[in-house]
């Protein structure tokens, strides 16, 4: 039943790199370096071995870069 439910993704609380490069419009690769270059960052976790992206502390991250 659980399978049956769908969550839009701009209410979801986290997204994986593949779901924040379509949502954000950036590569996945380039997702990958800013985590990279951020490792203290509070906008990504682990889950298991997977990074997912906070998505609401990500925009803020995003709404301070003027390049990305």
């Amino acid at each position: 039943m659980a399978k049956d439910i769908v969550v839009p993704v701009w209410e979801k609380y986290s997204l994986s790199i593949e779901e924040a490069a379509v949502y954000f419009r950036i590569g996945e690769n380039n997702i990958r370096n800013i985590i990279n270059q951020n490792p203290d960052a509070d906008f990504w976790f682990w889950n298991g071995n997977r990074k997912q992206i906070k998505r609401k502390l990500f925009e803020q991250y995003m709404d301070l870069q003027k390049v990305v």
